[in-house]
């Protein structure tokens, strides 16, 4: 199914790949199988045409970013796995409207907007993912996400067309966007942010990252929260109330520090941090009648 595939990849140059290629160092978990195929399109017109000759020979693919948010199973992906190319790694400004390319860090932004004196992207100097990975998740933090800020993404679907998407057409919830249920990858995505205090800027980011370095587990294989907040409360506060701070299965355990954070103590597979998010789950519905929903994302199968 492959060899058709990579014969007319390699032809028309579209960029480099590998196969039967491990996940783990892709991911910000350290965990994961191999992937039939590992791809990473040269530039924009490349990537749409990898993704049509992807749907042409209806062969399933996936994208990864900076590899945060996302667990990839023990038995890998059978598949493609999409790497944006470097030509996707830009920030441009324009006053108050920002455009940046879907591998661009989050957390760059961030600080490049700060140091320009634009507020509005405080909240994602902590989230370690990529543009595109953002907007997909509508990612966010501190009471803030990319919703507040967005304005524009130039998207490729999957059938290989390229579509500007709209505030509206993104459909943002919580931790969640229309792509979703249109499966497509943001190339580019446009931001509104506002005029500010540089000072302030600079004082509110440092203070956050004081208190991200204090409470979270930055320092280890985690992948972020893992489960997304019920309406009301903290998954956190949930979690830890029922005494499960440091509940470990396999090389999985929960975060001492912050009990929504599942880290990887060494020699974690996806079965173990699976088992335990299970075992959260059940212990949670049980105390509380309480249903918690991973935030994270699943890649392959169990």
């Amino acid at each position: 199914m492959l060899q058709p595939f990579i014969s007319q990849y390699k032809a028309q140059q579209l960029g480099t790949y590998q196969t039967d290629e491990p996940l783990a160092s892709y991911t910000t978990w350290k965990i994961g199988g191999s992937a039939d195929l590992l791809i990473e399109p040269l530039g924009k017109e490349q990537l749409a045409l990898t993704v049509k000759l992807l749907h042409e020979h209806q062969i399933p693919w996936m994208t990864i970013g900076r590899g945060s948010n996302l667990l990839v199973a023990d038995t890998g992906f059978r598949g493609a796995v999409i790497l944006l190319g470097t030509e996707l790694d830009y920030v441009h400004f324009e006053e108050s409207i920002v455009r940046a390319g879907g591998r661009y860090s989050l957390i760059k932004l961030s600080i490049m907007a700060g140091k320009k004196g634009l507020t509005g992207l405080e909240f994602a100097g902590g989230i370690p993912g990529t543009v595109g990975g953002a907007v997909y998740m509508n990612a966010g933090a501190l009471g803030s996400d990319v919703s507040r800020i967005f304005e524009s993404a130039e998207i490729v679907l999957e059938t290989g067309e390229l579509v500007r998407y709209s505030k509206e057409d993104m459909q943002f919830a919580y931790r969640h966007s229309v792509l979703h249920d249109v499966k497509g990858i943001v190339l580019e995505a446009t931001f509104r942010l506002e005029c500010g205090d540089r000072n302030q800027i600079a004082t509110t980011m440092s203070a956050n990252k004081e208190h991200r370095l204090r409470t979270q587990p930055l320092q280890t294989a985690c992948a972020g929260s893992v489960f997304r907040n019920p309406s009301g409360d903290y998954a956190a506060r949930l979690i830890q109330e029922a005494g499960l701070k440091g509940y470990r299965i396999g090389g999985a355990e929960v975060s001492t520090q912050h009990a929504n954070f599942i880290v990887n103590t060494g020699q974690a597979t996806a079965s173990d941090v699976l088992t335990l998010i299970e075992r959260i789950q059940q212990t949670i519905r049980d105390r509380f009648g309480v249903a918690l929903v991973p935030e994270v994302l699943l890649v392959g199968e169990r």
